[in-house]
């Protein structure tokens, strides 16, 4: 199965430079994270701190593309990070990177050591296809909040992933929503790395991130099917 993915025409507008590639896999096995999980973590920081070399993560140009962006839908940059940024930000900080699960483990250090934003979902739990568009703000968003289901709304011109049952991710890339995430028991999976390409970053880096990130999962899960598309 090959999941649509759309970019609206308004997001295009708002970052003419955006481009993402798409990473499906069937067929893989989640579980725990493992030994070998938790070392690509701990590389993918040593990497970061080299390509920082002593600066704080919002100073490198690619991130901070990403916050003109952000600022520009209306979005807060400095208190709705996205994903790459704050990844970033816990990889330099003491506790270092969060230990979720096999895959999410392999997609966070992907994102870290390239320093770009990648999401995963799990593919059997998205419904249609999936659209980046602004919001209209009466979009649903399921999420937990004090262990309890609540439903939110995207602000109105916020850029959100959406399939046919409602908002997968807020604000860009910032947050997540519970329904779609990878689990430990999940066997497909939906990668998405993202960038502002062609300025600052080339799309033959996310390529690289890509192809990096397909190498990992062929020795994580192996026997998985995987396909690649093309940067849109």
């Amino acid at each position: 199965m090959t999941l649509q993915l759309t970019v609206s025409e308004e997001v295009r507008a708002l970052a003419p430079g955006f481009t993402h590639l798409a990473i499906e896999a069937h067929g893989v096995v989640n579980g725990p994270s493992t030994e070998e999980s938790s070392a690509l973590l701990d590389d993918a920081a040593r990497r970061l701190a080299v390509r920082l070399d002593g600066r704080a993560p919002h100073e490198d140009p690619h991130m901070a593309a990403w916050r003109e962006v952000y600022t520009a839908f209306g979005a807060k940059p400095s208190r709705t990070r996205n994903s790459a940024e704050a990844l970033a930000r816990r990889a330099t900080a003491d506790g270092g990177l969060p230990r979720i699960n096999l895959l999410v483990d392999l997609y966070n250090a992907i994102s870290v050591a390239h320093l770009i934003p990648v999401g995963g979902e799990d593919a059997d739990r998205i419904e249609g296809g999936m659209t980046l568009l602004r919001a209209t703000g009466d979009e649903e968003f399921v999420t937990v909040a004090g262990g309890e289901r609540t439903v939110e709304h995207p602000d109105a011109g916020e850029v959100v992933w959406r399939d046919a049952a409602g908002v997968t991710c807020r604000r860009w890339n910032w947050r997540q929503g519970p329904r779609t995430r990878l689990t430990e028991e999940s066997t497909s999976a939906l990668f998405l790395l993202e960038s502002l390409a062609p300025v600052p970053v080339p799309v033959a880096d996310v390529e690289a991130a890509g192809a990096e990130l397909v190498e990992l999962l062929g020795k994580l899960t192996p026997g998985a099917s995987v396909t690649v598309h093309a940067p849109e």
